[in-house]
């Protein structure tokens, strides 16, 4: 079966409310205006003209396919980018908001956690917070896929790499969804929900795997099309398995301690009181501290998996932690003082 079948069938479980009720790639549409645009002819055909000249030559042949560019239609481009981008980034913000809520209900903290075991003993929330997270690893992969063939269709009609060049803006705008944080946190809800390998759910959560023990722990996420994305889980300063790891808004995960050391803060202040010219130790992009995520649900798999190296830890963190706040209220008493 085409993905454009699969896709439209998926759209059709969406409208019988098994799927995430939010905004979906318009992929029938937009393929359809790809379809009638004005230049897909003379594009093709003048592209087909070169490369054939060009056969036997492996390496010209090859340049071209790279370098080809011909002119887009601005028409096409239009409708098709503008569109894509609002989807896109539409679809990126209904799955953050989504997920951040039901991991809340997961990991809760305090009174809300007492609130909600008090519930359970009336009601069992667990099937339906497998389901809803079941759904929203379908809607961000499958939306995901239908963009990537999107552009590979847009670039195959307009001989150019314009549609891998937008994938680049889309990961520079952080709305490229298959790296976005949050699906990390939801595998690792996955990875660490109670009874879930007995249950109807664990040929789904087949699609998650998480090594901790290899020479670089890593999370791997295998999607529909047997594609499989690899989600690194070492911290790139201390080049150890990331502890209390946080999210920059750029995606890099890093051990808080490592974070508040590169952006110049100290432990109990937090990343959010970073400053915005703070930039990440990998990409350098600025400003990307303010919106960290804490990756709890990660942490707790971390903890579940490895509770030595776990617990040497968080230790370690808080003994730093306690020199860094005497260190600080200490020359906060001096300079009081006038010492």
């Amino acid at each position: 079966m085409k993905f454009g079948d699969t896709f439209m069938e998926y759209l059709q479980g969406d409208q019988t409310g098994n799927s995430v009720k939010c905004v979906h790639v318009e992929y029938k549409r937009l393929k359809k205006v790809l379809k009638n645009c004005r230049n897909q002819g003379s594009a093709s055909a003048s592209c087909k003209n070169e490369q054939q000249k060009d056969e036997g030559n492996n390496e010209l042949s090859s340049g071209l396919s790279q370098f080809c560019h011909c002119e887009s239609c601005p028409l096409c481009d239009q409708i098709f980018f503008s569109e894509l981008m609002r989807e896109a980034s539409h679809i990126a913000g209904c799955f953050s908001s989504r997920v951040r809520h039901l991991l809340h209900l997961h990991v809760a903290r305090g009174i809300q956690r007492y609130k909600l075991c008090l519930r359970q003993c009336f009601k069992n929330d667990k099937q339906t917070m497998a389901e809803e997270g079941r759904m929203l690893i379908e809607y961000v992969t499958m939306n995901a896929i239908a963009i990537r063939k999107i552009l590979k269709k847009y670039d195959k009609v307009h001989c150019s790499v314009n549609g891998n060049n937008f994938k680049s803006k889309m990961q520079a705008e952080h709305i490229e969804l298959l790296q976005s944080p949050w699906l990390i946190e939801l595998g690792a809800f996955y990875l660490n929900f109670d009874g879930i390998d007995g249950g109807e759910f664990s040929e789904f959560c087949s699609q998650f795997s998480c090594d901790l023990n290899g020479t670089e722990p890593v999370m791997t996420l295998t999607l529909p099309n047997s594609t499989k994305l690899k989600y690194s889980l070492t911290c790139a300063i201390c080049l150890e398995t990331v502890f209390n790891p946080y999210a920059l808004s750029c995606g890099h995960l890093f051990c808080k301690l490592c974070a508040c050391s590169a952006a110049f803060v100290l432990m109990f202040e937090g990343l959010k009181t970073a400053s915005s010219n703070a930039k990440c130790p990998i990409c350098r992009e600025a400003g990307v501290y303010t919106n960290a995520v804490h990756m709890l649900e990660l942490d707790l798999l971390l903890k579940r998996r490895c509770n030595e190296y776990w617990k040497e830890r968080m230790a370690a963190e808080h003994a730093e932690d306690i020199k860094q706040t005497r260190e600080y209220w200490d020359s906060r008493t001096k300079y009081a003082i006038g010492y």
